[in-house]
């Protein structure tokens, strides 16, 4: 066996490949052989085939979209909150003693309870799911930019103030590489939060949307068609984990 292919046997990739493909087949002998009730877990066969199916009645692809625009939007927004907020925290020692326990308390409240509020102010609209999302994904987000700014080595910032560095500089080309791996662990449980809260308010709304196919599919009975919607939901959150995991080892120093 050649190294190329024996690393790709050997891949982390393959193995989640393999993971899952015994996962599905275990769910399907055990639907098919009535262990587990059909009427509460499709058999996977069954959802692939019943995406044809929601797609005609639902159009997945605007669903999909949808709930993946939102998602950006909110996850972009809680960014260009939480990165500066953040930075603001760390550099302000006083206010990041003051803060963190609060930002942390609200991150531990159910916010998806505000969303008759938001329906009031805002209506039944897209920028009520962004919105939505915001908040649940911007504490994260700034948390983590906190911790991360802390953490980072006092040997590295010593050495570029040895050598003169500019503060905006030691910023760009020090503090922030070295603390790139926390501050992705907190984008990546906001994109979660965001995906959830999102996806929820589109539940429980019926407002456009994968939530609001999972909703529609529920309301009808059609086991495989609520799966399949839950299933599209797991894909727009493997895309987004896997555009955080090339983004971190592009701004993470080599």
């Amino acid at each position: 066996m050649s190294s190329g292919l024996r690393r790709l046997v050997r891949s982390p990739a393959l193995a989640g490949l393999g993971g899952l493909a015994a996962f599905a087949l275990f769910l399907e002998l055990m639907v098919g052989s009535g262990l587990i009730d059909k009427t509460v877990v499709a058999k996977p066969t069954d959802m692939i085939r019943a995406i044809p199916f929601v797609h005609e009645e639902l159009d997945l692809a605007s669903s999909f979209a949808s709930t993946l625009f939102a998602t950006l939007a909110a996850t972009a927004i809680s960014l260009a909150i939480g990165v500066p907020l953040g930075y603001l925290l760390y550099s302000k020692r006083a206010f990041g003693i003051a803060y963190e326990s609060w930002l942390a308390a609200g991150f531990a409240a159910p916010t998806v309870l505000l969303y008759p509020l938001f329906l009031v102010i805002f209506g039944r609209t897209q920028l009520t799911l962004i919105l939505m999302g915001v908040i649940p994904g911007t504490i994260p987000i700034t948390i983590h930019v906190f911790h991360g700014l802390r953490g980072v080595s006092k040997t590295l910032l010593n050495v570029g103030r040895s050598l003169n560095v500019p503060p905006a500089k030691m910023f760009w080309k020090i503090a922030l590489p070295a603390a790139t791996p926390t501050i992705f662990a907190g984008v990546r449980v906001g994109v979660m939060y965001i995906l959830i809260n999102i996806i929820a308010i589109e539940y429980l709304i019926n407002l456009g949307g994968l939530g609001r196919v999972v909703s529609e599919m529920a309301f009808r009975f059609e086991v495989p068609g609520t799966y399949a919607g839950i299933f599209l939901v797991i894909i727009v959150s493997v895309m987004f984990y896997w555009v955080l995991g090339r983004a971190e080892r592009w701004l993470r120093p080599q």
